[in-house]
């Protein structure tokens, strides 16, 4: 377990880390299966269209897949103020009306950060803190109790340029959850293979010991013989399954790759793109959230300028909240499979894989794109696999993939491409060479402090 603050055995997380409607209509369920709660549901090995051969290519409007997963925000931290979807309530001079209790009688809004920097393992994602932050009774009221002030701290455009036009151009997810109530491992995995495989934390003791039961994405791909490339900056994330990683080294390519496939429309069908762990791209904690924001910009304009553009879907999503505030409460969740977290209560706090994690940011990037959009289905990471396994009708991986959303409500097969011409996104903003002692500031500005109110 970790400490609650991303480390784990003296190793901090990013020790590792680093290192259409009638497509809908046919989608037909199988014979089904009961989970923990009794909702009958598809099961793993089960086909998106189970009268056609696996493999075969069910939306040939898509040619590739590109997914990049950042580090460690919520919904509201990034996207609160964007105007568009569910986010924060507002008072009449525009300011968040939310706010969480601080245990003292005090209860503290959302702030605007003082500036980009974050502080140095503040707020705290681990299995502990964020089953504190829901709340006993589920209301997400208790992340000043799990993390302290900072976790009401929120960005907003003046902060991040380019993530706020990318999210009013294309369709913003605001019920796009992570995958459980975990940090950056398990919920990656998810990503993966559809489940936890019982890992609560990021522990790297725990990589490789535990297989998936059904393998992960990438041998499904492999099997049917549908190409794919985990595109890394210093740390790929297929590092988190070493059989599959040591299998497929010729599949692991460094990011200068990405940027020659995108400009010369040669990517696979499915790709991974992995931001810098080390050099803090990734905006974990204690980063500058501009140098991540830079490095996403970078990726995406090269997707919008290069020729593999008109036949891609790009997912810009985050692994978990990173211990900052959002207001919805996540709901209840398929379980994956019958193996329980690694987790001893007490001290641990109880729970386990049949609730999703709380609201990440989340972008559906494509020409095919709906305009003016917003998707309010329940997303989590494995919807990405049911993305991938619509396309290409693999069987599921877990009960939770088998059962997720395909993403296909933000895009629009009926009309000709909205995005065909690629519209030009704001810059970035300026990244400094990183966060200096002292910053990012005061946290909480004394009118976030709302005295005798519970």
């Amino acid at each position: 377990m970790s400490d609650g603050n991303g480390i784990v055995h003296g190793l901090r997380r990013r020790d590792v880390l680093r290192g259409g409607a009638a497509l809908a209509a046919a989608l037909a369920l199988p014979a089904a299966a009961t989970s923990a709660w009794g909702a009958p549901h598809r099961r793993p090995d089960s086909l998106p269209f189970p009268k056609v051969p696996p493999g075969t290519d069910m939306l040939p409007q898509i040619e590739h897949i590109v997914v990049v997963m950042m580090e460690n925000h919520s919904f509201d931290n990034y996207l609160g103020v964007l105007g568009r979807g569910d986010g924060f309530r507002l008072d009449r001079d525009g300011h968040p009306k939310n706010a969480c209790p601080d245990g003292d009688g005090n209860r503290i809004r959302a702030f605007h950060m003082p500036s980009t920097c974050q502080l140095d393992r503040e707020p705290s994602q681990s299995w502990n803190a964020s089953h504190i932050s829901l709340g006993r009774r589920r209301r997400n009221d208790g992340f000043v109790l799990a993390s302290g002030p900072v976790a009401m701290g929120y960005w907003s455009e003046e902060d991040l340029p380019f993530y706020y036009g990318l999210a009013r151009t294309f369709p913003v997810c605001d019920r796009w959850f992570a995958s459980c109530l975990g940090q950056t491992y398990p919920n990656r995995k998810f990503l993966m293979c559809g489940t936890a495989v019982g890992q609560v934390s990021t522990d790297i003791s725990q990589v490789g010991k535990a297989p998936p039961p059904n393998g992960t994405i990438f041998e499904r791909l492999n099997a049917y013989g549908i190409s794919w490339r985990n595109y890394f900056t210093d740390l790929p994330q297929v590092l988190l399954f070493p059989p599959v990683y040591n299998a497929n080294q010729d599949k692991v390519q460094p990011i200068a790759r990405f940027f020659a496939d995108a400009a010369a429309g040669t990517l696979p069908a499915v790709s991974l793109v992995d931001p810098g762990f080390i050099d803090d791209e990734s905006e974990e904690n204690n980063a500058d959230i501009r140098i991540g924001e830079n490095f996403a910009a970078r990726v995406i304009n090269a997707l919008l300028a290069g020729r593999a553009w008109p036949k891609t879907v790009l997912i810009w999503v985050y692994d978990e909240h990173g211990g900052y505030y959002d207001h919805v409460p996540p709901p209840r969740a398929i379980p994956p499979d019958d193996i329980p977290p690694d987790i001893m209560v007490p001290p641990d706090q109880p729970g386990g894989y049949d609730r999703y994690g709380f609201r990440v940011p989340a972008v559906i990037v494509s020409p095919f794109a709906r305009r003016h959009y917003v998707s309010h289905r329940v997303h989590d990471h494995t919807s990405f696999l049911k993305l991938v396994e619509t396309k290409w009708n693999l069987p599921a991986l877990s009960f939770r993939d088998a059962n997720a959303s395909n993403l296909l409500d933000s895009l629009d097969f009926d009309r000709p491409p909205a995005f065909l011409d690629p519209p030009e996104l704001p810059a970035p903003g300026i990244a400094p060479t990183g966060c200096v002692e002292g910053d990012p500031g005061p946290i909480p500005p004394p009118d976030a402090v709302l005295p005798g109110r519970r």
